[in-house]
C-alpha cells in the first residue's frame, strides 16, 4: 500500500458537502468550503456563534441534530469533526463503501485526504502537506512562503493570466506564449503591482538595511526584496549568511568600498543603481546595519533624485543596537547615562577627528562605530579629556554571527588590542560595566583567546 498523495486541487462549487460536528474545530473547515463555493450542510447537536451566524446569513445549512447515515446521501466529501473517535470511524467506514471522500479531523488513519497549510495570493495557492504527520511544521512552512511570496504576488498572478489569454485571442504560438511568460515571471512583482502599475515599465531602488548579520534580524520587506530583486550591489561588510538569501534570479555585485585597497568609486555605485534602475529592474542597495547610519545613503539618494529615479528606504538594526544586545548592555540608564552618542572612526585618509572634550563625558555612552585602526587614539584622547583611564568599554566583533566576539576591557586597556575582525563597534560608558564578569578577553593573534584584567 502506497503513502504517495497525489496532489490536486479541487472544485467545490455547488458540490454538496457535509460537516459532522460544529465546534472550534469545524469553524475553520466549514469556512474553507465556504470560500470555495461548496453547498455546505452541518449536522451537530449544538454549534458555536460562528457557525450560528454563518447559518443565519444563509452561508450554510445547519441541522441541529445528531448524525445518522442517511446524511451521507448524494454527498461528494465528508468531514467529521467531533470529539467521538467511534462515530469517526462510523463515518469513515460508510463513506469508503459510498465513495465518498472523507476526513477525520486529527485521525490520519482515517483520512482519504488532509487539509493543507495554504497560502493565498488571489489566484495563486501554494498548498503544504506533511500527509498528516507534522502539521504544526507545515503551519510553520507555510508562514516561512508568506514571507517569500507577499501579497503583491495575487495582482501579479491576475496580470500574468490576462497576458496569457490576450496572447491566445491574438493566434501567438505556443513558442511565444511561452517565451513571453516566462520573461514576465522572471521579472518577479513588485508592491506597486497592486496598483496596477507595469514594474518592468520603470526600475526602482530600495536602500535595504541589512542588519549586523544575522539573517532573522532581518525585516519582512527586506527579506521579500532580496528574495524578488533584480540586481543587489552590497557592501563588503554585509554577511554571507545574508547574501545567501539574495534570489537566483539576481544579478549580484560587490560595491564594497575599502580603506586601503582598490574598491569601486562612489561615483561607479551611482552610474550602476541608475543604469540598472532605467532598465527596468528592482535594485536593491544592501548595506550592512541601517542604511542611513554613516553609509553613504544620502548621497546615493541625492544621485537618484538628480536622474528622476523611484527610490525607498528599508530601515535595518543598526550595529549599536545589535552590538548592546549581544553584550546585553542597555545604552541608556536613568541613573548611568541620559545621553547616547553615535560618532565613526571610519577615515581613509587623515585621522580621526572629533571634539573630544564634548564627547568625554560621564553621563553619556559613546557608540564609536568602525574603529578600524584607531583604538589607541580613542583611547589616548578621551583619556586626555577627562575620561577615567578605568573607564570601562565593550567590543563586539561581527554582532548576531556565529563568528560573534565579545571583548570586555577598560580605556587603558584599548592600546594593547590586536584589531579584532570587521565590522567591530566600541561602547564606551558606565553602562557597559558588567559587575559580574571576572575575567575579560581579548582577540590575540592567530585566532586564540587570551585573558585580560578586568575592571572593576
Amino acid at each position: 500500500m502506497s503513502d504517495e498523495l497525489f496532489a490536486a486541487f479541487l472544485k467545490l462549487d455547488g458540490r454538496r458537502c457535509l460537516v459532522v460536528g460544529a465546534g472550534r474545530i469545524a469553524e475553520s473547515k466549514i469556512e474553507s468550503l465556504v470560500r470555495c463555493g461548496a453547498d455546505v450542510r452541518v449536522v451537530a447537536p449544538e454549534a458555536t456563534e460562528a457557525v450560528q451566524e454563518a447559518a443565519r446569513e444563509g452561508k450554510i445549512v445547519w441541522e441541529q441534530r445528531a448524525f445518522k447515515p442517511s446524511d451521507l446521501t448524494g454527498v461528494f466529501l465528508v468531514v467529521a469533526a467531533t470529539s467521538s473517535r467511534e462515530l469517526h470511524e462510523a463515518i469513515f467506514a460508510q463513506a469508503r463503501r459510498e465513495g465518498i471522500l472523507c476526513n477525520a479531523v486529527d485521525e490520519p488513519e482515517r483520512c482519504d485526504f488532509y487539509y493543507p497549510a495554504v497560502v493565498r495570493r488571489g489566484p495563486l495557492q501554494i498548498a503544504v502537506s506533511t500527509s498528516g504527520r507534522a502539521p504544526v511544521l507545515a503551519a510553520h512552512i507555510r508562514k516561512q512562503l508568506e514571507e517569500q511570496f507577499g501579497p503583491e504576488y495575487g495582482p501579479f498572478t491576475e496580470k500574468i493570466g490576462r497576458v496569457r489569454n490576450e496572447m491566445m485571442a491574438d493566434g501567438a504560438s505556443p513558442q511565444e506564449r511561452l517565451a513571453r511568460l516566462q520573461e514576465l515571471c522572471a521579472g518577479r512583482p513588485s508592491g506597486d503591482t497592486a496598483g496596477g502599475a507595469d514594474e518592468t515599465a520603470a526600475g526602482k531602488v530600495y536602500f535595504v538595511g541589512a542588519g549586523p548579520g544575522d539573517p532573522e534580524l532581518l525585516t519582512r520587506k527586506a527579506w521579500r526584496l532580496l528574495q524578488s530583486a533584480d540586481a543587489v550591489l552590497h557592501d563588503a561588510l554585509v554577511s554571507p549568511e545574508i547574501l545567501q538569501l539574495i534570489g537566483a534570479q539576481a544579478k549580484i555585485i560587490d560595491a564594497g568600498k575599502r580603506c586601503g585597497s582598490h574598491s569601486v568609486t562612489q561615483e561607479h555605485i551611482h552610474e550602476q543603481l541608475i543604469a540598472h534602475a532605467r532598465a527596468g529592474r528592482k535594485v536593491v542597495r544592501l548595506q550592512g546595519g541601517d542604511p542611513l547610519v554613516f553609509g553613504r545613503a544620502g548621497e546615493e539618494m541625492a544621485a537618484l533624485r538628480d536622474a528622476s529615479i523611484e527610490f525607498e528606504v528599508v530601515p535595518g538594526v543598526t550595529s549599536a543596537s545589535a552590538a548592546a544586545a549581544a553584550a546585553q548592555i542597555s545604552l541608556t540608564n536613568r541613573k548611568l547615562a541620559s545621553k547616547l552618542i553615535f560618532l565613526s572612526a571610519h577615515r581613509c585618509k587623515g585621522d580621526f577627528a572629533a571634539d573630544w572634550a564634548s564627547l568625554a563625558r560621564r553621563d553619556a555612552t559613546l557608540a564609536i562605530y568602525m574603529p578600524g585602526r584607531h583604538y589607541a587614539d580613542i583611547a589616548r584622547k578621551l583619556v586626555q579629556a577627562g575620561l577615567p583611564a578605568e573607564t570601562p568599554c565593550v567590543i563586539v566583533s561581527q554582532a548576531s554571527t556565529p563568528r560573534q566576539l565579545i571583548l570586555r576591557l577598560d580605556l587603558a586597556s584599548l592600546p594593547e588590542l590586536p584589531e579584532p575582525p570587521a565590522p567591530a563597534l566600541l561602547l564606551v560608558g558606565e553602562v557597559t560595566r558588567a559587575e559580574a564578569v571576572e575575567a575579560a578577553t581579548a582577540w590575540g593573534a592567530g585566532g586564540e583567546t587570551v585573558e585580560k584584567e578586568a575592571f572593576r
